[in-house]
């Protein structure tokens, strides 16, 4: 399933500040949009996307929203644009998000993603028929690969996060 969600989505319609009274991803799931589309909460299905227009994740630094999104099972996130913070917060975790023109993608489309071994997207619409390549920064990949920032720093060390800044493969 997809959910598709408009410009201007912030931190606080993802998850409300009278509900951040935790740090356990499980339980920020549970709140992910409580208020803002209550039933994302009893629908949402690990695998889903989230379609949004431009500025996703706008408004304050709040990490909890990024952390409610990945652990609600959403899959991937596209939008127009994502607010800098927010793009940030989904590397650090390793949470894909992908810049993409989504005005012709429903929420009844039937999507999936293909990420081939050279960690190359392609996001297929069997509803429409069509396919697109996608563009990733490779460093969004091998977060996404790792598993975040923290879980890279484990794997490959201090030394590596130069390269993978720079751009070079590990």
């Amino acid at each position: 399933m997809n959910w598709k969600f408009g410009d201007n989505i912030n931190t606080d319609l993802i998850t409300p500040g009278r509900y951040n009274i935790t740090t356990d991803p499980m339980e920020l799931a549970q709140i992910a949009f409580i208020e803002y589309r209550p039933e994302f909460k009893t629908k949402v299905k690990s695998g889903d996307f989230i379609l949004a227009g431009e500025n996703f994740g706008c408004g304050s630094s709040r990490e909890t929203a990024v952390i409610a999104l990945k652990y609600c099972g959403i899959k991937a996130i596209f939008a127009k644009s994502f607010a800098r913070i927010f793009y940030r917060n989904c590397m650090n975790i390793g949470f894909l998000v992908v810049t993409l023109d989504t005005d012709n993608i429903g929420e009844k489309d039937d999507l999936k993603l293909v990420i081939d071994k050279k960690k190359n997207l392609t996001l297929i619409n069997h509803t429409q028929k069509t396919s697109c390549r996608l563009s990733v920064p490779n460093m969004m990949m091998t977060l996404y690969d790792t598993g975040g920032i923290i879980s890279y720093l484990k794997k490959y060390g201090l030394n590596s996060l130069t390269k993978l800044i720079k751009g070079r493969s590990l």
